[in-house]
C-alpha cells in the first residue's frame, strides 16, 4: 500500500463514507416510483423512462469524467463533482413536480453524480497495490449498495408523513454530508495527473482501448451486466410493493414496506461486493465474474414468476438475486486497473461507462414496456407481467458470460 498521513484502512473507511452519501440519492426515485407514477399520471413506460433519463445523465457525466480524471486528475474530479451532485439534488427535490420537470431535473441529478464513482473507483487504484485492490474495490462498491438501502430505508420511513416530496429533499442532503466528508478525507491525497502525448488524448486513447481486445471483451462483459442490475435495481422496490398489495391498488404504506425490503436486499448485497473482490484477489478475476453472472442468470429468469411466494420468502430471493448480480461488479472494476496502462484508465473508464449505463439506460425502458404490454393481453395476468419483465433483464445479460469465457482463454486474464 502507498504511503500518507492517514493509515490506509482510515483512508478508505472514510472515502467510503463520502460514497454512502452521494449514493443516497440514486434510489430514492424507486422508492417513490409507485406513488409518482400515479401523482405524475404516467404510464408504466413513462416511469420507466424517468428512470432512464438518469441512468442517460448518469452515463454521459461517467463518460466526461473518465476523461476530465486523466486531464485533472481524479482528486479534483471527485471534489468538484460533488459540489455539483449536492446543488442537482437539491434542484430535483424542491423542483420536480411531473412527467416532463421530473424527467429533466431527474436526468440532470444524474448528469451531476457520476464524479463520485469513476474518480472514486481511480483514487482506490491509485492508493492500492494489485493484490489488495480488489477487496478495497469490493468495500467501495459495497458502501455504495449500502447507501441505496439506507435511502430506501430512510424513503420508506418518511414517505406516509412528508409524501415522497419529503423523502427527496432529505437524501439530498445526503451528497451535501459526502462533499463535506470527501473534503476532509482527501485534503492529504495527492492530485495524480500521469504524463500524456498526443497519442494519450482524447479520441487516440479511446482508439487505443478499443484495439485492446482483452479489455474490450471485459467491457462488453460489463455492458451486459449492467442491463441486469440497473433493471433490478430500478424495478426491484415497484415489485415488492405489488406483491404486497397482491396487484391491488397502490398504497403508500405498501410503497413505504417494499422500499424498506428492498433496502434490507442492497444491504445484504453488501457481502457480495465486498467477497466478491476479495475471492478475486484469490481465485482469479474471471472465474469470480463468471460465477456470478451465472447465478445471477438465473435468478433473472425465475424472479419475476415469484410473485405469489410468501412474502418474507421472496424477500429472501431478492437478497440471494442482489448478492449474485452485484458480485462481480468490483472484479470488474479492479480487472479494468490490470489490462490497460494507467494514463488510458480514464479513458477505459469512460468507454465502461459509456456503453454500461447505455444498458441502463435501455433496461428500466424495456421492463416497463413489457409490462405495459402484457398487461393489455387479456390472457395475461399480473404475474405473467412481470415474469416477462424480468425475464427481459435475463435476455439482455445471457452475453455476459461467454464475453468473460473468451477473455478467460487469453494470456492477460
Amino acid at each position: 500500500m502507498k504511503s500518507g498521513p492517514q493509515s490506509d484502512t482510515a483512508w478508505l473507511a472514510e472515502l467510503c463514507l463520502s460514497r454512502i452519501g452521494f449514493a443516497l440519492v440514486f434510489t430514492t426515485y424507486s422508492a417513490a416510483l409507485p406513488l409518482l407514477k400515479t401523482d405524475w399520471s404516467m404510464s408504466a413506460s413513462e416511469a420507466g423512462l424517468v428512470q432512464s433519463a438518469w441512468h442517460v445523465g448518469y452515463l454521459i457525466s461517467l463518460f466526461a469524467v473518465g476523461f476530465i480524471t486523466d486531464r485533472i486528475g481524479a482528486k479534483q474530479t471527485f471534489l468538484a463533482g460533488g459540489i455539483l451532485a449536492s446543488a442537482s439534488a437539491l434542484l430535483f427535490a424542491f423542483f420536480a413536480d411531473g412527467f416532463v420537470s421530473g424527467l429533466l431535473l431527474y436526468g440532470l441529478t444524474g448528469l451531476c453524480s457520476g464524479a463520485s464513482y469513476t474518480p472514486g473507483l481511480t483514487l482506490v487504484s491509485e492508493r492500492f497495490v494489485a493484490y489488495q485492490r480488489g477487496r478495497a474495490m469490493g468495500w467501495f462498491l459495497a458502501t455504495s449498495s449500502l447507501g441505496y438501502g439506507v435511502s430506501l430505508i430512510l424513503s420508506g420511513f418518511l414517505m406516509p408523513y412528508t409524501g415522497w416530496r419529503g423523502a427527496f429533499i432529505a437524501t439530498a442532503c445526503g451528497p451535501l454530508a459526502g462533499t463535506f466528508i470527501s473534503f476532509w478525507t482527501l485534503r492529504a491525497t495527492p492530485n495524480v495527473v500521469h504524463a500524456r502525448g498526443e497519442e494519450h488524448i482524447g479520441g487516440f486513447a479511446l482508439l487505443s482501448i478499443w484495439r485492446n481486445k482483452p479489455a474490450m471483451l471485459l467491457i462488453w462483459a460489463y455492458v451486459f451486466h449492467s442491463w441486469e442490475l440497473l433493471g433490478l435495481w430500478a424495478w426491484l422496490p415497484a415489485y415488492l410493493a405489488v406483491s404486497i398489495t397482491h396487484g391491488g391498488n397502490m398504497t403508500v404504506q405498501a410503497a413505504g414496506i417494499g422500499a424498506m425490503l428492498t433496502a434490507l436486499t442492497y444491504i445484504t448485497g453488501m457481502a457480495g461486493s465486498i467477497y466478491g473482490g476479495a475471492l478475486s484477489d484469490r481465485w482469479g478475476r474471471t472465474k469470480v465474474i463468471l460465477w456470478g453472472a451465472c447465478l445471477s442468470l438465473v435468478c433473472s429468469f425465475t424472479f419475476g414468476w415469484m410473485m405469489a411466494l410468501p412474502l418474507w420468502l421472496l424477500v429472501a430471493v431478492a437478497a440471494l438475486y442482489n448478492i449474485t448480480a452485484i458480485a462481480d461488479s468490483s472484479v470488474y472494476s479492479t480487472a479494468i486497473t490490470e489490462l490497460v496502462p494507467p494514463q488510458y484508465l480514464g479513458a477505459a473508464y469512460a468507454l465502461r461507462s459509456l456503453l454500461g449505463f447505455g444498458a441502463g439506460v435501455i433496461s428500466p425502458w424495456v421492463f416497463g414496456l413489457v409490462i405495459d404490454w402484457a398487461r393489455g393481453e387479456p390472457l395475461r395476468s399480473e404475474t405473467m407481467a412481470w415474469g416477462l419483465a424480468w425475464t427481459s433483464l435475463g435476455i439482455g445479460a445471457v452475453l455476459g458470460p461467454l464475453m468473460t469465457l473468451k477473455l478467460r482463454r487469453m494470456p492477460e486474464a
